[in-house]
């Protein structure tokens, strides 16, 4: 089985960078007319500098008339307004499309990751802490939309803004350019210094929030038992320190960028001092006019306003692609169990079961199951006994593919369960567990699961069958009933209730039982009782249990011990056995009753 663990490994920009623009792809198109708004509104932004520095020029003309002048000044201020309202509209319309896209984006990012949690194995997800996952499924992909809605594209602009300016202040006054492109490689510098710094602090940032996220996961859920134990002061000092380090992780973070903008700022002032010195001797030597001169004085501090944005933004984007690296880990990690190319659909099985000679363990060498055989046939009722540990609760869990086995075959029907597509062999399968979980909703989406498909005839009848209609219809809103989380609302014997019928709404072929009758109480425990007997008749069932009352009927008691089959028989067969079974029966009757006579 292979791990699926929360270690980020360190991936290039590069690669990042092009699997994020892969998820861009499908709206290239849209994402196109962006990039040309965008050409728009920066030609429409270089306009009102030029056009302020004109006003100037021609306000200093004493050749002009006075009336020439107004005239001109007119044209000047309805073309800058003109540019404005033009400018500003094309700019909504740009950050609406954005807006948009990204959000498109980010939906199929999170899509993908949640699909991809789902068809992860039992096994694999059990390594994560919960709320590691949600935290990728949430915090990171809201990390990644931020990029997208608004870094990326203005990133793209604050670039093509810069090349644009360099370009016009050439034009302008090339000897003044030549002096202020002396001063971009130490902004150059001071970026890769930067990227390679920031890197690392993000990394350390989105670590600890998934830590910080799993420990309120696990202690919310968990919070009756730290409150029994009176563990609240231990749980608050754990917390404190998990929260530490994400506050260090982050003031980590923002030392690396407190840096990075004053050194970039300090950069730009050197050179707007360099173009006040050089351009203030071009007008002396009256090769410059002193509109010209603010023209060009506005667009140098046009020109470092970019470069102070762009270190915002490549903030948020060393922030976004550490979210990445988390995800594409996530999404990276091959399923531990996936259909073969070659699957079949099972449309329909008759119940028959087969081990063969099957060796399976968690750990690798670490063997819970031993050389198992055994078979089960249609309609039989079969039952598993035996000591906590002894494998009991892993051959349900291989039957359904949970796992996958590592020596030996498992069949229905004859066929190996490998060649069976998983979500068409547990269709024809209804599981009933001791750890009953309830969804938020009503009780009738807990047992139809949200299926459109199936009827209030049929919820009422596989309710009514099981004996959950006693409690459920003298309910204000019956089967409209709001669950509340995990159905905490419920006593425990009314959540398994609830979930045998829904189990028996889906028909199932084969039922499975493991230790279901566990937390019931007596009364309960009856229904189920009677449930069960009818269920014999119409299913093969399996059945896991310690309550040894629940199981004397059943066609076939296997007895397991350290991963072994020791002893398998009818009730009566096993009893006179005086074998392991027998031990177990006296054991439970021991404190309650004599044994009866065998």
């Amino acid at each position: 089985m292979k791990d699926f663990k929360d270690n980020t490994r360190e991936r290039s920009d590069k690669d990042v960078l092009r699997r994020l623009i892969g998820y861009v792809l499908p709206y290239k198109k849209q994402f196109l007319l962006i990039v040309v708004l965008m050409f728009l509104t920066l030609g429409i932004q270089l306009l009102p500098p030029l056009l302020i520095g004109l006003t100037i020029d021609i306000v200093s003309d004493e050749t002009l008339a006075r009336s020439e002048q107004i005239r001109y000044l007119v044209w000047m201020s309805i073309g800058f307004l003109g540019a404005l309202i033009v400018g500003n509209y094309i700019a909504f319309i740009q950050n609406m499309m954005l807006q948009k896209v990204g959000q498109k984006t980010v939906v199929t990012l999170r899509n993908d990751v949640f699909n991809h949690i789902e068809h992860l194995s039992i096994g694999q997800i059990n390594q994560v802490p919960v709320g590691k996952l949600v935290t990728r499924v949430t915090n990171d992909t809201n990390t990644i939309s931020e990029m997208y809605t608004s870094v990326a594209v203005n990133l793209i602009r604050n670039v093509l803004y810069l090349v644009a300016i360099l370009v016009v202040l050439f034009i302008l006054n090339y000897r003044i350019t030549i002096w202020l492109i002396m001063v971009l490689p130490l902004v150059l510098l001071a970026t890769y210094l930067f990227r390679k710094f920031s890197r690392a602090s993000y990394r350390r940032v989105r670590a600890n929030v998934s830590e910080v996220n799993a420990f309120l996961s696990e202690n919310l859920s968990g919070v009756k038992i730290t409150q029994i134990f009176n563990q609240e002061k231990k749980k608050r000092n754990e917390f404190r320190t998990h929260s530490k380090k994400l506050r260090d992780s982050y003031l980590q973070e923002i030392l690396v960028f407190g840096i990075y903008r004053p050194i970039v700022y300090l950069i730009s002032m050197i050179g707007v001092i360099i173009v006040l010195y050089v351009g203030y001797q071009e007008v002396m030597l009256t090769a410059f006019t002193a509109g010209l001169l603010f023209t060009y004085y506005t667009y140098v501090g046009d020109f470092f306003e970019p470069i102070q944005q762009i270190a915002e933004q490549f903030n948020t984007l060393q922030n976004a692609f550490a979210s990445a690296e988390k995800i594409f880990d996530v999404l990276d990690t091959k399923p531990a169990i996936e259909d073969a190319e070659d699957a079949i659909e099972l449309n329909e099985f008759t119940g028959s079961i087969e081990f063969k000679d099957v060796w399976f363990s968690y750990i690798p060498d670490e063997w819970v199951l031993k050389g198992i055989s055994f078979k089960v046939n249609p309609g039989d009722t079969v039952a598993f006994v035996g000591a906590t540990g002894s494998g009991k609760t892993t051959i349900l869990g291989l039957i359904v593919r949970n796992y996958e086995i590592q020596k030996g075959q498992i069949l229905i029907d004859g066929i190996d369960i490998q060649k069976i597509k998983r979500s068409s062999l547990r269709r024809h399968i209804g599981q009933m567990l001791q750890d009953v979980f309830l969804f938020s909703g009503t009780i009738n989406d807990n047992i139809t699961l949200k299926d459109e498909s199936i009827s209030p005839l049929e919820v009422k009848s596989a309710s009514e069958y099981v004996g959950a209609n006693t409690f459920i219809e003298k309910l204000p809103d019956s089967y409209d009933h709001v669950v509340l989380e995990r159905g905490n609302n419920f006593s425990s014997g009314q959540r398994q209730l609830i979930s045998f019928a829904r189990a028996l709404v889906y028909k199932p072929s084969l039922m499975i039982l493991d230790e279901a009758t566990a937390n019931i109480d007596s009364e309960t425990e009856e229904l189920i009782q009677e449930s069960m007997e009818k269920m014999m008749n119409i299913s093969t069932m399996l059945i896991v249990a310690h309550r040894l009352s629940t199981i004397q009927h059943s066609d076939k008691i296997i007895v397991m011990q350290k991963g072994e089959i020791k002893e398998e028989g009818s009730h009566q067969a096993l009893l006179k056995l005086k074998g392991l079974y027998y031990n177990l029966y006296q054991l439970q009757y021991d404190e309650k009753e004599s044994a009866p006579a065998i």
